[in-house]
């Protein structure tokens, strides 16, 4: 398979990431999607909607796998993530782009807290 220079990039940027920075890639990947599928919604294409928001609910189900139940933390971001895959699949069953809107809208904010988690955490390293 020939694999462009991007995504050559690509996989090799998922194969020498951290940690936090493969969680900030997913959430950039799901925001990406759900935007897509809200433009798939604003445009009655059904069938693009439906592909980006499963393709979401897929990146959703991976951060409900990373989860580490050792933290507390975990249990809430367990409830969120639950509540923005209900949200999701009502935006694509009924066609609502508020809902979907919404999951942006808190997608983009985790995405930002996990930014200055790995901002911290870089900061730490370099104490060290």
């Amino acid at each position: 398979m020939i694999q462009s220079p991007y995504q050559k990039y690509q996989q090799l940027s998922a194969q020498t990431a951290t940690p936090l920075q493969l969680v900030i890639m997913l959430y950039d990947g799901a925001i990406r999607f759900v935007k897509q599928g809200i433009t798939g919604l604003e445009h009655n294409n059904y069938e693009a909607a439906n592909n980006n928001f499963c393709k979401a609910e897929s990146i959703l189900h991976e951060l409900v796998a990373s989860l580490n139940f050792e933290f507390p933390v975990a249990k809430q971001l367990l409830t969120i993530y639950e509540y923005m895959l209900h949200q999701l699949i009502q935006a694509n069953v009924y066609k609502q782009v508020g809902n979907a809107q919404e999951v942006v809208e808190h997608l983009v904010e985790l995405r930002q807290s996990w930014k200055q988690l790995s901002g911290g955490s870089a900061a730490i390293q370099q104490q060290a």
